[in-house]
């Protein structure tokens, strides 16, 4: 028997500034906030043992952020002392995560509104079914390195159609 299918939760980033951060999440995508920036240290407390026991100890200080999304799901983001922003922000032959998608009608209006906030379109807009359904998809990234992808119709319609054939 194959488990039911779950629900999902949030997704974690890491920011350089978690303050810029949140002011693109919020005024340039529309999300949340649900929990206002906060400082976190290593230290005996409830949320420092468990950091420590995520982090590894000598994680010292940390900023974070819960934001959510129309849906519900939240955009928890971290700002760590020591950031470092990596070498490759798309290293798709690298297993893990690599990007996240954002749903939105007026894709194109989007777009506009996220380079207008220092991010970046990583590629022209594309549409799925050119003759037919008008599903388009763009990668982007925000301010900060992070890749995502912007939807204009939802997971279930776009793929259920058969939209590689």
């Amino acid at each position: 028997m194959l488990p039911t299918p779950r629900s999902f939760s949030h997704i974690g980033l890491s920011v350089p500034d978690l303050d810029a951060a949140v002011k693109f999440y919020t005024e340039v995508l529309g999300f949340y906030t649900i929990m206002a920036p906060t400082e976190v240290v290593e230290d005996d407390s409830d949320i420092g043992r468990m950091c420590t026991d995520v982090f590894g100890p000598d994680w010292k200080r940390l900023r974070i952020a819960h934001l959510a999304t129309a849906d519900r799901i939240g955009i928890e983001l971290f700002e760590f002392d020591g950031h470092q922003a990596p070498e490759d922000n798309m290293a798709f032959r690298q297993h893990g995560m690599f990007h996240f998608a954002i749903q939105d009608p007026n894709l194109e209006a989007l777009l506009e509104r996220i380079v207008a906030a220092g991010g970046k379109q990583r590629m022209p807009v594309r549409k799925y079914f050119p003759d037919g359904k008008p599903y388009r998809m763009v990668y982007v990234e925000d301010p900060f390195g992070i890749v995502f992808e912007l939807y204009s119709h939802s997971y279930e319609l776009t793929y259920s159609a058969g939209a590689y054939a």
